[in-house]
């Protein structure tokens, strides 16, 4: 299989990584880099759980070509809480108890992290309609969804 260089930072790391065609950013993220809090859920960017921001933007890494990260900046979940911190977010789901087994709590946390950082005047019903791309299952959305309000400083 063909492989190309590639040059992108990732939780604020610059990386100059050798990455095969046609390999995924999720299979890139947890097979060669080991960030494994990037879920690998259905595969077809329908269940949310791989959702990593690409220059602050919300993708589904299992539909994002390693090749295509060239040149970007790359956050996932890793890169979320500092120095033991945990971001605004990532509280808002702790304190709402929005995190249940947790294998999709990685990927809301980076699409309300993405809404959030882009100033998002989303209602509940826009949050829902925002987060519609999740899927979690644990339990209904309104644990997840009232931790967005918090997150998003409406509740």
């Amino acid at each position: 299989m063909a492989h190309k260089r590639i040059n992108c930072t990732i939780n604020g790391q610059k990386l100059s990584l050798e990455v095969e065609v046609g390999e995924s950013l999720l299979e890139m993220l947890r097979s060669r880099l080991h960030l494994t809090g990037t879920k690998k859920g259905c595969g077809v960017g329908e269940c949310g759980a791989c959702t990593v921001l690409v220059d602050g933007e919300a993708i589904d890494s299992c539909l994002f070509l390693a090749v295509w990260a060239d040149g970007k900046d790359i956050r996932t979940i890793e890169g979320e809480a500092k120095e033991g911190q945990l971001t605004k977010v990532q509280e808002a789901f702790v304190e709402e108890g929005a995190v249940q087994c947790g294998f999709c709590t990685p990927g809301f946390v980076m699409s309300v992290t993405a809404l959030a950082e882009k100033g998002c005047n989303c209602d509940r019903e826009g949050l829902k309609k925002e987060l519609s791309g999740h899927m979690c299952r644990c339990t209904g959305y309104h644990n997840i969804i009232n931790a967005a309000e918090k997150a998003m400083g409406e509740k």
